[in-house]
Formats: C-alpha cells, sequence, structure tokens
C-alpha cells in the first residue's frame, strides 16, 4: 500500500488544497505544518501556472499572487525538501501539463522524488494521452492521480481500472469554486468506480462547509478542499495559518461524522 493509499486508513481523509506561494513561501511553509497538525490526511500544493483552465478566479488570482511574488517549481521543490523533513503524510502536485512538459518530463519527477512528492494531479491531462508522463511517474514512483466527472460517463469505469493512489471524482461540472449546493449523482459514479477497483476514492470541486463534507463524505472515502482555504488566504494574508487549521479541523471532524446518503 502507497503512502497516498494510507492517507485514507484512518477514517475518511480529509485533504486540502493551497496555492504554493501565496501569499509568500514562508507563509505556505507555516501552512502546511497546521494543516498537517490539525487533522490533514494528505495535501495537495499546487503550482502557480499562468493558466489554469480548471481554476475558477479565486485560484486563479491565487496563482497570480503566487507568480508576483515570485514563487517558481524550483523553489517549490525546495519548500517540500524543507518540509519532508518534518511530515510524514502525503504530499502531491497539483499542476497542469504546460509547467511539467517545459519543465522536462523527467526532470520533474526525478525532484518529485527526490523532495518527497508522492504524486501529480494534471487535470487538463486527457485520460487517452496519459501514458507518456505515466511511464515517467513510474519510473520514479510518483503516481499519477485519475480524475472522474460528471461527464466521464462511459468513462469511469475505465479510468477507474487504470487509476492509481486515489481517484479525485469532481463533484460539479465547471471549473473549481465554492458551492452553495452539489446537485451531481456522486453516488452513481462512485458506484461504478467500485465496480472496477479498491482504489479510495476522494470527492472535491465545490466542497465548503461542514455540512458539505459530511455529505460527500458518506458517498467517497474522503473531500477535497480548495476554493473555500484559498479565499480564507486570499482575505487575510500571512494572518491566515491559525484560521485555516481551526478551518481544517472542523471539516476533517465534519467528514468523519455518521449521516444518511
Amino acid at each position: 500500500m502507497s503512502r497516498i493509499q494510507q492517507a485514507f486508513t484512518k477514517g475518511k481523509a480529509f485533504i486540502p488544497f493551497v496555492t504554493g506561494g501565496d501569499p509568500d513561501l514562508e507563509t505556505t511553509e507555516k501552512l502546511l505544518y497546521e494543516m498537517a497538525e490539525r487533522g490533514a490526511d494528505l495535501i495537495e500544493i499546487g503550482i502557480p501556472f499562468s493558466d489554469p483552465i480548471a481554476e475558477g478566479p479565486v485560484i486563479q488570482e491565487a496563482d497570480e499572487r503566487a507568480l508576483r511574488g515570485g514563487c517558481t517549481t524550483d523553489r517549490l521543490f525546495d519548500l517540500v525538501e524543507r518540509v519532508r523533513r518534518k511530515l510524514e503524510l502525503p504530499l502531491v502536485f497539483m499542476t497542469y501539463y504546460n509547467p511539467i512538459y517545459s519543465y522536462g518530463c523527467d526532470a520533474f519527477m526525478k525532484n518529485c522524488k527526490r523532495v518527497g512528492i508522492d504524486g501529480v494531479i494534471v487535470p487538463d491531462l486527457p485520460f487517452e494521452e496519459k501514458d507518456e508522463l505515466k511511464s515517467v511517474c513510474g519510473q520514479y514512483g510518483i503516481e499519477l492521480i485519475s480524475l472522474i466527472a460528471p461527464t466521464s460517463k462511459d468513462r469511469i469505469k475505465t479510468i477507474a481500472k487504470e487509476a492509481e493512489g486515489f481517484i479525485y471524482c469532481v463533484s460539479s461540472m465547471g471549473v473549481t469554486g465554492v458551492r452553495s449546493e452539489i446537485t451531481s449523482d456522486i453516488g452513481g459514479m462512485v458506484s461504478l468506480v467500485r465496480e472496477v477497483t479498491d482504489l479510495p476514492v476522494a470527492i472535491g470541486f465545490g466542497i465548503a462547509t461542514p455540512a458539505q463534507a459530511q455529505q460527500m463524505a458518506a458517498f467517497g472515502d474522503g473531500v477535497i478542499v480548495g476554493s473555500a482555504i484559498v479565499k480564507m488566504i486570499a482575505s487575510q494574508g500571512k494572518d491566515c495559518v491559525s484560521a485555516v487549521g481551526q478551518y481544517v479541523a472542523e471539516m476533517k471532524a465534519a467528514a468523519n461524522r455518521k449521516t444518511q446518503v
């Protein structure tokens, strides 16, 4: 069992996302320690990119702030190398194919292995075109996390059969962002996945409140929250750390409260 899969063995997993370098790298480092301390089971670190097509305005603006502040992929590698000395939980990069390709796929995955990154999520990489990147990931023991969405339909089982680490179930159509209500047939999507794999399923996109975390965790093995955390960072800047930690603790607890599906 990989370190990523182990993250789902302690009840429902809570997976927070932060944009690396927003508002600065020092605060990102503090956030990683705080979130781990307050119950995060796995953390996604976004590599800031100028054209993040899957992201809504909240994370787009975070990317812009991070890039203006001088965050680079190499500086994020350095940050992960530092925090890995203290943190045991899995760390995953959320990025796009262009930054990996520009960096060099082999060099990127080699550095992921060196600093202790466990997996990568690449939302703009089509399933049919993933083999080349997946083979490079495999050489360095980096798990390429697959996404399924409401539009995947007949392809859900195909994607799930070849997945590794965990399966990222996209709860809503469109880009990332807080939603007042999640109406997709999450249960149906997860059932199709369960028919072909025992990999854990984490549900993300749109989850922001404890009630939503509890609701979505009833269908899957964990929940992912990004935009709600990034909004807190945007509003509080360098003073966000304790508030984000409190939010992570509340969401982890909510995800593990029993509910009726």
